[in-house]
């Protein structure tokens, strides 16, 4: 039994990543990532500052959206 719930886990696990990598729910982690790999001396905005940046830019520069 605990191993069959150790495997719905591991696949609860990678659905998730899955559905957040094509969703963009992980783009402020991906972000934050890159931040500190390439930019270690620039300031991390906060999640919310983030968002709030990222929706500003498509709008003022829509690229593949239907509407």
């Amino acid at each position: 039994m605990s191993q069959l719930l150790a495997s719905a886990r591991r696949t609860a696990s990678v659905v998730r990543w899955y559905w957040r990598g094509i969703t963009g729910a992980d783009a402020y982690e991906r972000y934050v990532d890159h931040l500190r790999r390439t930019h270690p001396d620039s300031p991390i905005p906060s999640e919310k500052q983030f968002w709030r940046d990222k929706y500003a830019e498509m709008e003022r520069n829509p690229t593949t959206r239907c509407c």
